[in-house]
């Protein structure tokens, strides 16, 4: 900790460094401690602050440690800006200390800032303050007091998946409940069809077959009859299975088709910060082998399911009625199967939930490689991503092979006690027969029916599989709808017609998780005002323009437009009079025309025209082979940086908006290129309320206005001349600018200089006068 950081006060005395218990008086006690990992400087160090009943306590930066005597004189601030936190000690508003950190501690130092305060207020005999709780940097959800772990998230990574979570499908499934009603009646009348064959081997046994080996002749008509039963009982069940089957799939496709789109327009409602904590291959596994395997399990094994519920119910009811001692020895492997299924059904849907988890890390490094091919082959990293998805893939082998020794134990074992079961039942039956309490032809329908019984078990077993995984991806997709936008619809929308674009700032402030990015901020904007925002890297510039599109709502104070506050419009009508243009324009897969149209699908060959040329972009895009219907590939492939940039300029100005957004519009670009894009802009800005951000402030001297921005405040605000006079904070970032061109002049003429040393004979009389380096 640096000297400047301390500054004698009464009250404050040094003593020994060390751990806080040589510092602590006799009988004091310690409330609450805080680890700081920076020092004054930023460099990673570790020192602790101790707070007791009546002091604090803190390393100096003489190796000794330094402690307050506190009463209510005393306040300790908390604040943060671009990734470092800073605690404040204050003594009747005057600056004492101050110690700096890493947000990775954020949140235990406020809990560290409510004891202190919590200690001031019981010294003044107030109330004690109420803190703003923390809140979790991926879904902005309020941190438990004694956590640093979001209950929303843990929920969301953590939770098993429970199989009950299937039943919320009924949601999708309740526009077709006719169709299932109509496949449910089906599957049962067809699970009644494949349970008459053996009945009718009881009357084929006991008064045809049995009866001819005692010497009984045979009546033919009576075999005809019981074959003819058997042989429609299976035109029926097949008929009726064929139905059941076709039905029950094309209602399952349309389930998952609506599954599908609900859950990708959901995640098109969902704000901007959701997506900061997602990645691209886990959400495109979740919509698509997520929503895929629901289908499956709902065309396929629910069927399967029902089918076995109701053959096992049906058959049981059948071995009860036939002999009710003969059933319940039936019976006997059930407990220790369902206790296995029970069993076993925990660590399924738990290990599937983590292969899913697992597989979404696979795609996730295909979702990162094959976007960013230019640049893993520009660097020559083929191989290094070749390793990562070695990598993910080896942990999800890892994972499955660990799942896999679970379900192969699983599946025989219930396979033997199923066998064990039968041998039973043949014993017993055997006995029954010697004893005359049945007959064989009752044993040999028995046996049949027990067949179809176990079978349907073993069946319903192995379903269990796929219902666990059914049931993880259920919960990765319901993870997905059950997340509500921060950045709502209101109940009663104002209208956003007659739009001039106004925009009133009062008091907001931003907070992105731990991290404090705007505070206090006021600014007004008139109707067709060109306003530039100028700051360092990190000053919130970004973040303000975000705020004004709602791509987040302000945590403190409100946004205007017009005199309405922007939480008043609907998001989808009011960002429809917003123009963005971007550093890096985003071009989708399709034609340049269908590009620029992209904002207004609807548009003409006329408008796409007219919008190109006021973007300047007419003239290449007619040299392209197809024109306007020439293809673009992924992200812009094939067009240079000002072609993609004049066509996201033609694309927002189709849809004329009331209000423009220029986020470095022209940093990335060559000289020649931005005059181009320059005049492009010049046209698109006419008439607009236009918000410009560029660190180049050559860029900006057409604005009427400039507003410098320093840790999420508004520093300076007035046009060029102004702010040059004021020899500011503008000035100084105009004036350090100004050095760093001039610096690259010079390193410019010095090599052509030595350039042109190189290739002339020194020793020529001419050359020093050539080179301009001596007067002629």
């Amino acid at each position: 900790m640096n000297q400047s950081d301390f500054e004698a006060v009464g009250g404050a005395r040094p003593e020994r460094a060390g751990a806080p218990q040589a510092t602590l008086g006799l009988g004091e006690n310690v409330r609450a401690t805080f680890d700081v990992d920076l020092d004054a400087d930023g460099r990673f160090c570790a020192s602790r602050l101790t707070l007791t009943e009546n002091r604090l306590i803190a390393p100096g930066p003489d190796g000794l440690a330094r402690a307050w005597a506190l009463d209510a004189a005393w306040a300790l601030r908390h604040h943060d800006h671009a990734g470092v936190g800073t605690l404040e000690l204050l003594h009747e508003g005057r600056r004492i200390a101050r110690w700096r950190f890493t947000l990775a501690v954020n949140v235990a130092a406020l809990r560290f800032v409510r004891s202190f305060e919590q200690l001031i207020a019981e010294q003044r005999g107030a109330a004690q303050p109420a803190l703003d709780p923390a809140v979790c940097g991926s879904c902005g959800a309020a941190l438990p007091p004694d956590s640093e772990d979001c209950a929303t998230c843990a929920r969301e990574l953590h939770t098993p998946p429970s199989t009950w979570v299937l039943l919320r499908l009924w949601r999708f499934a309740h526009p077709y409940r006719m169709q299932l009603l109509a496949g449910f009646l089906l599957t049962l009348a067809a699970t009644g069809a494949t349970l008459v064959p053996p009945y009718l081997t009881i009357p084929l046994m006991d008064e045809v077959l049995i009866p001819f080996q005692n010497g009984q002749a045979i009546d033919p008509w009576k075999v005809v009859g019981l074959l003819s039963g058997l042989l429609g009982a299976a035109v029926a069940a097949w008929g009726l299975g064929w139905a059941r089957t076709w039905l029950l799939a094309i209602v399952s496709e349309r389930i998952g088709a609506d599954l599908r789109t609900t859950t990708f327009e959901h995640l098109l409602g969902l704000s901007l910060d959701y997506f900061g904590g997602k990645r691209t291959g886990d959400l495109m596994a979740r919509i698509g082998s997520e929503t895929d395997r629901i289908c499956v399990f709902l065309s396929l094994h629910a069927l399967d399911f029902a089918t076995d519920v109701l053959m096992i119910g049906m058959t049981a009811l059948i071995l009860f009625s036939i002999n009710p001692w003969l059933a319940l020895v039936t019976l006997t492997p059930l407990p220790v199967i369902a206790w296995l299924i029970h069993l076993v059904r925990d660590r399924l849907r738990t290990g599937f939930e983590k292969i899913d988890r697992v597989w979404g890390e696979v795609t996730n490094v295909l979702a990162d490689t094959i976007p960013g091919i230019r640049v893993v082959k520009a660097f020559a990293q083929e191989s290094r991503e070749a390793r990562r998805f070695k990598d993910a893939n080896r942990v999800n082998l890892q994972v499955n092979d660990k799942l896999n020794r679970t379900w192969s134990l699983f599946t025989p074992t219930v396979s033997l006690l199923t066998e064990i079961g039968l041998l039973v039942v043949w014993a017993f039956g055997v006995w029954l027969v010697s004893r005359n309490e049945i007959t064989v032809g009752v044993l040999t329908a028995f046996i049949a029916y027990i067949g179809r019984f176990y079978g349907r078990l073993d069946s319903m077993s192995r379903i269990v599989s796929v219902t666990q995984k059914a049931a993880a991806g259920a919960k990765r997709i319901f993870d997905i709808l059950d997340h509500v936008s921060n950045v709502p619809d209101p109940v009663n929308p104002v209208p956003t017609t007659g739009l001039k674009g106004g925009i009133q700032m009062r008091g907001i402030g931003f907070r992105y998780g731990n991290r404090s990015i705007l505070r206090g901020l006021d600014l007004d904007i008139r109707p067709g005002e060109m306003i530039g925002l100028v700051g360092h890297s990190g000053s919130g510039k970004s973040t303000l323009v975000n705020l004004i599109c709602r791509f987040y709502d302000v945590t403190d104070g409100s946004i205007r437009v017009d005199g309405t506050d922007l939480r008043q419009f609907a998001v989808s009508d009011y960002r429809r009079h917003i123009g963005l243009v971007l550093q890096e324009p985003f071009l989708f897969f399709g034609t340049i025309a269908e590009n620029i149209a992209y904002g207004k699908p609807g548009a003409s060959r006329q408008e796409i025209v007219a919008a190109a040329r006021a973007a300047h972009a007419h003239e290449f895009i007619l040299r392209l082979p197809q024109g306007y219907d020439s293809l673009v590939g992924e992200r812009g492939q094939g067009l240079s940086g000002g072609e993609r940039q004049r066509i996201s300029i033609a694309r927002a100005l189709l849809v004329d908006p009331r209000i423009l957004i220029l986020d470095e519009a022209t940093s990335a670009v060559d000289t020649e290129t931005e005059r181009e894009i320059q005049r492009a802009l010049d046209n698109l800005v006419q008439g607009r309320t236009t918000i410009a951000i560029a660190h180049r402030l050559s860029t900006l001297r057409k604005a009427d206005r400039l507003v410098v921005m320093d840790r999420g405040e508004v520093v300076e605000v007035g046009n060029h001349d102004e702010l040059m006079a004021a020899r500011g904070a503008y000035w100084r970032l105009y004036e350090a600018q100004a050095r760093r061109v001039d610096g690259d002049a010079d390193a410019v003429v010095d090599a052509r200089v030595a350039e042109r040393l190189a290739v002339t004979p020194t020793g020529h009389p001419g050359t020093q006068q050539a080179l301009g380096l001596s007067e002629p």
